[in-house]
């Protein structure tokens, strides 16, 4: 019976396509409840949950539509409706993948963004965002090294939230795992009253906080004293850029860089040269034109003028920002390097201007 079910209704769903288009009948369905809708993936906020004063955790429940992630670590692009203009960001899951298709982010809120703090401090439950899949590699390997050190410093905590909820989970011998955290002092730690207690009850984990606003930023003579073995660990860390620019350093200077793995989320600052003057970029089907700075990317430039702007993840790699080069020369962030020609395609999260640019957006 079933079978002859599922035989009739794919006829009946063609055939209310055809009579839809040009829209389809996701598209209705979307109306109705956007979970149903696997054309525009989205996810209903179920749950908000103060972390810190400037933190916050959403609960999310997403629709048949999203395709899920596959390891604890990852990080999911969401699409945040703001008087009428879609911004996207992404943001680490903090919740291990389960099957139950609810996962968490926690979200910090930065000083002037407009995204984050209306995420901390506005969203409530109900509020429906939309989803892009979960990615990166930002992961632990399975099975796990049999000692980790995670090294992280504020919000850079949410990734290794997410491991650490998935080794308790797991069945067996876990890792010898130590969590060295930085934080401006106890009550800005992130999940702060899990983590001591995760650390009192689980014999396989030992956290240190390294509390700046008394200490000082965390420096090698300190990790030593914290972490004596940290040279012959895996190693994965998250924070500030100046955390991780340490780490880079450290761990190189030991020869032991490939035992390092980093989450940035932003691309590390590249000094300007070879003609990163900036410039006055023009966007030129919204009209708007805008000075830019030599170390300010062109998504940021955009936004900041009202511009429409495409992006996900900010940082280079999901591609969702690329946008046509009308004229002029781009430099990438990441690299330095100078390029650009009339017609290429250019990400906007990582490309500053070198001189006059002409952006068709």
């Amino acid at each position: 019976m079933a079978g002859t079910v599922r035989h009739l209704a794919r006829p009946m769903w063609q055939a209310a396509g055809r009579l839809s288009t040009p829209l389809l009948p996701d598209d209705f369905l979307a109306v109705v409840d956007p979970l149903w809708s696997a054309r525009w993936p989205a996810g209903r906020v179920e749950a908000v949950r103060a972390e810190t004063a400037d933190a916050t955790t959403l609960m999310v429940r997403a629709g048949r539509g999203w395709s899920g992630y596959r390891a604890a670590g990852q990080y999911v692009p969401l699409g945040l409706g703001i008087d009428g203009v879609l911004h996207w960001r992404t943001y680490s899951i903090t919740t291990p993948p389960d099957g139950s298709g609810r996962f968490a982010i926690t979200v910090r809120a930065v000083p002037g963004g407009r995204v984050s703090s209306y995420l901390a401090h506005r969203v409530r439950p109900g509020k429906i965002l939309r989803l892009g899949p979960g990615q990166g590699e930002f992961i632990l390997p399975d099975p796990p090294p049999a000692r980790l050190l995670f090294l992280t410093g504020g919000i850079g905590i949410t990734p290794v939230a997410a491991m650490l909820r998935a080794l308790t989970r797991r069945s067996g011998r876990r890792p010898d795992t130590v969590l060295v955290h930085s934080a401006p002092d106890a009550d800005r730690v992130v999940f702060g009253g899990e983590l001591r207690d995760m650390a009192a009850r689980k014999g396989w984990l030992r956290l240190y906080e390294h509390h700046t606003r008394g200490e000082g930023r965390l420096d090698l003579a300190r990790l030593d004293a914290l972490c004596p073995d940290w040279r012959v660990r895996e190693s994965w860390a998250c924070g500030p850029e100046g955390l991780l620019a340490f780490a880079e350093r450290a761990w190189r200077d030991a020869d032991v860089r490939d035992q390092l793995h980093l989450e940035r989320f932003r691309p590390p600052p590249v000094a300007a040269s070879g003609g990163g003057s900036g410039g006055r970029v023009c966007f030129t089907r919204s009209g708007v034109e805008a000075e830019a700075r030599p170390a300010t990317s062109l998504l940021d430039i955009g936004e900041a003028a009202g511009v429409v702007m495409p992006s996900g993840c900010r940082m280079g790699i999901c591609h969702s920002c690329v946008s046509p080069l009308s004229a002029g020369r781009v430099r990438d962030l990441r690299t330095g390097e100078v390029h650009g020609e009339p017609g290429d395609l250019i990400q906007t999260c990582v490309s500053a201007a070198c001189g006059p640019v002409h952006i068709d957006l």
